[in-house]
């Protein structure tokens, strides 16, 4: 496996396939490729993972405006398909960070892009590499939330949407998103991972551009993630986070930070010994990458049984490992997997501070609290944890986790006794069965 280091790989050449300074280079074999010219998901040579390159990386001078595309000096095109997205809070939770027991924890709360979730960043640069390569069809396999925001860009850029999901796994709130949208959804009998190999199956024939994570420029939009923890950071505390925990599933966002932050130490806006630990935390039931670095392995071992509450990241075999591994391990960062239990207490835990998040979300924070019983995040560090979806992608998830409703006759002195704690009398279901049984 390639190691990608701080500082790119060593020095900069333009190679001849660059067009108007961007190519793609395999993180394999090192062969370089023109960005647009072709459709190119891996490299032809080897089949390794691609990434996308620049002539010019951006120092934080050069960014201005709002949301993802303020970033556009790091980014292939000027402006893409937008909604807009980006420029998402950074919010303080005092409580849960004096519970933990660090010295700042800041909560990067993705999802409140415009479909929900993280993935928007994505599409909006995937898409618009999609209009300047002329496909006329998009597909990507999906849990729910890259189903959603495909379905939403697609539909912005009027091309023909098809996602894969496995059947019965997904979310109903994301299921909806992608109904609404307009997406042609095919359920597949079987998981993630399955749906992925037919979506790169259908990519290679021609028959689609796949918008997975495999696409290099899904991770271009991802990696302003990086860029806006910390500038907000920086601006808030006059420093940058010691570390960012984030949840882990196709490992994505944790290869498109590390990239952010290798781009911004090549171009000196960002010392290396100022980047942020990346912390990786997975659910006990699908971690593929918490296996390979507790174990010191070259690569993720794919596991084809996973399960987990945290359906966004139920998968077993996490396509940027490659990329990601390198990322962890390149920034003194760790992994960590978490129960079901413990990432419904951390989502609880956010919800006591007015930030809603689906269950895969809470998975950052849940691991941070692991990691600092453990000992090995220390008491004096300043950390970000990512949550990546909103609370209603999964509805269901947020009710069962949720407190129960008080049910109560109609008659405010009644309601008066309940609340002292007087029992009353009151016929009916209650709403909380009402609510789950319409989502059933």
């Amino acid at each position: 496996m390639a190691t990608l280091d701080l500082e790119l790989g060593g020095p900069q050449t333009v190679p001849e396939a660059a067009d108007d300074g961007v190519w793609l280079t395999c993180i394999e074999c090192g062969e370089t490729f023109a960005p647009f010219d072709d459709v190119r998901y891996t490299c032809d040579d080897c089949d390794g993972l691609l990434e996308a390159r620049y002539a010019d990386t951006p120092t934080f001078d050069d960014f201005e405006g709002r949301g993802v595309w303020r970033y556009s000096e790091a980014l292939p095109f000027e402006e893409g398909v937008t909604l807009p997205e980006g420029d998402t809070p950074l919010h303080y939770v005092p409580d849960l960070e004096d519970d933990i027991g660090v010295r700042n924890l800041r909560i990067k709360h993705e999802g409140m892009n415009p479909t929900g979730s993280f993935k928007d960043r994505g599409m909006t640069v995937g898409v618009r590499v999609a209009q300047e390569v002329g496909v006329d069809r998009l597909a990507c396999a999906s849990t729910g939330n890259t189903s959603a925001a495909l379905s939403a860009y697609g539909a912005r850029a009027n091309l023909e949407t098809l996602v894969l999901l496995p059947a019965g796994k997904v979310a109903a709130g994301k299921v909806a998103q992608a109904s609404l949208h307009g997406a042609r959804i095919l359920e597949v009998d079987g998981n993630f991972d399955s749906c992925l190999d037919i979506v790169q199956d259908l990519a290679s024939r021609g028959e689609a551009y796949l918008l997975n994570s495999l696409n290099p420029f899904r991770l271009e939009g991802q990696k302003t993630i990086g860029f806006e923890i910390l500038e907000r950071f920086y601006e808030d505390e006059g420093r940058f986070p010691d570390r960012i925990v984030l949840p882990v599933g196709n490992a994505g966002n944790t290869a498109a930070l590390y990239k952010a932050f290798r781009e911004l130490v090549r171009s000196g806006a960002l010392a290396p010994g100022d980047v942020p630990k990346l912390t990786g935390v997975q659910a006990e039931g699908a971690a593929p990458m918490v296996e390979a670095i507790e174990n010191d392995l070259a690569d993720t071992k794919r596991w084809d049984d996973v399960e987990t509450r945290a359906t966004a990241i139920r998968i077993g075999n996490p396509v940027n490992a490659p990329k990601a591994l390198p990322g962890i391990r390149n920034t003194g960062g760790t992994a960590v997997a978490v129960s079901d239990e413990r990432i419904t207490e951390a989502q609880r835990d956010l919800a006591e501070q007015g930030v809603g998040v689906e269950p895969a979300s809470a998975a950052s924070v849940a691991g941070l609290r692991k990691l600092r019983l453990s000992g090995e995040v220390d008491p004096g560090e300043d950390v970000v944890c990512l949550t990546t979806g909103h609370l209603l992608k999964d509805p269901e998830a947020a009710a069962e986790a949720g407190a129960d409703p008080e049910p109560v006759p109609n008659d405010t002195d009644k309601v008066l006794d309940h609340l002292a704690g007087k029992r009353v009398s009151l016929d009916g279901d209650g709403l909380l069965g009402k609510v789950l049984g319409a989502l059933r």
